[in-house]
């Protein structure tokens, strides 16, 4: 046999070897099914976070919005095919939790979350991550075309100026949708909500199936108001668009992403180990760099071209009220308004 030829053999034999340890290696990490509604670009970095520290597990996303994923999880109560939830609002989460459909566990950092951020059954079914609140974005170039008056409550958008200017998110399909809507009700009290969704509605041009697609839309000119949240108005403002993220004078809606065990879960220690992480101060500063308000106690973090006075304008918002009355809300509201629902 020739130098060239052994040498040859040897190192296809090497990389024989290589691939299957990787193989192997790979067969023997834990897939965990993991539910969230949070942007691909915060996923990606909560798993690398996560996969680096426990190199034995893999998490294998199951993204949708709010409603969408809410439902899939309430279709699969009997047949859960799923692990663990990491990105939810507590909204969602509390109806989960109705149906007796999240593991109770109590995460190691859990005295370092404030008790706003965390349920108050002992164990707890979720722990919160990081809040967001309600937003206009205003697009300043496409309002000054248009000679549009720059908004300061929210029945400044029932101006006639804003037919058709407006795109809002729908609350069947996005939490963001759901929580102005019950926002609305408490602010206002349910008779003047619906009579103030009703004008609204008159000047809004399209609901939206997705919570940050209305301000993402708002930056790129194509609507000159949108109603959405702050945490995605302010990454669009520090990425060069011509928007201003503002909170209207009454205050407004907002909602607590929350992490927890579904029930049902075949690998339940992975899924513990999870939700460890996710409560984990270093997994709140990673939260902080996509929203200001987080869970752990001490992490307080900043964002380019957020807006003032968000946590000023947060209503005292009934979780509960919500929760239990979503069906019927967004009966109602889809009797009224479903005729400008975006296409799914």
């Amino acid at each position: 046999m020739s130098p060239i030829l052994a040498t040859f053999i040897r190192l296809a034999v090497v990389a024989a070897l290589a691939l299957v340890a990787t193989s192997a290696t790979a067969q023997d990490k834990t897939r965990l099914v993991v539910y969230s509604t949070l942007v691909p670009e915060f996923i990606d970095d909560f798993k690398k976070g996560f996969e680096a520290d426990h190199p034995d597990i893999e998490i294998v996303w199951q993204r949708d919005s709010t409603g969408t994923l809410t439902a899939k999880l309430l279709a699969e109560k009997d047949n859960p095919r799923g692990d663990f939830i990491w990105g939810l609002a507590i909204t969602s989460m509390m109806l989960l939790d109705k149906e007796g459909m999240l593991l109770p566990y109590a995460p190691a950092n859990l005295a370092a979350i404030k008790p706003l951020f965390r349920d108050a059954a002992a164990p707890p079914r979720w722990v919160g991550m990081e809040a967001w609140a309600a937003a206009i974005c205003f697009n300043t170039r496409e309002a000054a075309k248009l000679n549009l008056p720059r908004p300061q409550s929210w029945h400044d958008l029932l101006d006639p100026a804003f037919k058709g200017r407006i795109i809002a998110p729908h609350p069947a399909s996005s939490g963001t949708g759901f929580f102005h809507v019950t926002a609305w009700l408490q602010i206002f009290g349910e008779t003047e909500g619906w009579k103030f969704m009703d004008r609204l509605h008159d000047n809004v041009a399209l609901y939206s199936h997705s919570g940050s697609q209305p301000c993402r839309l708002a930056a790129q000119g194509e609507y000159p108001l949108a109603i959405g949240y702050d945490l995605v108005g302010a990454a669009q403002k520090a990425a060069g668009a011509p928007l201003d993220v503002l909170v209207m004078r009454e205050g407004g809606g907002w909602e607590v992403d929350a992490a927890g065990i579904v029930r049902g879960t075949q690998h339940p220690d992975a899924a513990r180990k999870l939700a460890d992480w996710a409560a984990s101060r270093k997994a709140n500063e990673l939260y902080g760099r996509y929203a200001t308000l987080v869970a752990a106690i001490g992490v307080t973090p900043s964002m380019p071209g957020y807006p003032d006075g968000v946590e000023e304008s947060l209503i005292k918002n009934d979780f509960a009220w919500a929760a239990a009355n979503r069906d019927r809300i967004l009966a109602e509201w889809q009797r009224r308004y479903e005729a400008k629902a975006a296409p799914k």
